[in-house]
């Protein structure tokens, strides 16, 4: 089982090693989802300015966030389904801000690694079509998350 990731790292901030641990962590996410073989997402690094302005083009809200998903396989309204072409499945973009990753590892005790961690797999089932608009939705999201994340390895706690 093998996601075709392109990870993009726009603040050049990150360590190859912090790079390939993402990599690693959403193979493994991919796999306990049982998402179809060569499926193909991104994730970009950016800082808190690119985030911020994507954030207000795309969603309205002009201030900075921590991840932000672009699920590419969802139906618009309007929009045709193509069937019967033999293509990978795109999910689609997760974008990550680094500067808001490091605050919040800070902020809540754990390591860099496992709120970029963290932040990987939200986006990740955010591109399966996880949400938590309600809280039933939500409690679901975030049980998964955090199964994902324990059975990897990557725990709350500082490591």
């Amino acid at each position: 089982m093998r996601l075709d990731i392109d990870l993009i790292d726009e603040t050049e901030e990150l360590t190859e090693e912090e790079i390939s641990k993402v990599e690693e962590l959403l193979q493994f996410a991919a796999e306990m989802e049982a998402v179809e073989q060569d499926t193909e997402l991104s994730v970009t690094f950016v800082s808190n300015e690119r985030i911020q302005e994507i954030n207000k083009e795309y969603r309205d809200k002009d201030q900075p966030t921590d991840v932000i998903s672009f699920a590419l396989e969802e139906m618009g309204e309007g929009e045709l389904e193509i069937i019967g072409l033999d293509m990978p499945t795109v999910l689609g973009d997760i974008i990550i801000s680094i500067p808001r990753a490091r605050e919040q590892a800070d902020e809540y005790g754990h390591t860099f690694l496992r709120e970029l961690g963290f932040l990987a797999v939200h986006g990740f089932l955010h591109l399966l079509g996880y949400d938590h608009m309600n809280e039933e939705d939500e409690k679901k999201m975030f049980n998964k998350q955090k199964e994902i994340l324990e059975q990897y390895g990557l725990k709350r706690s500082a490591e």
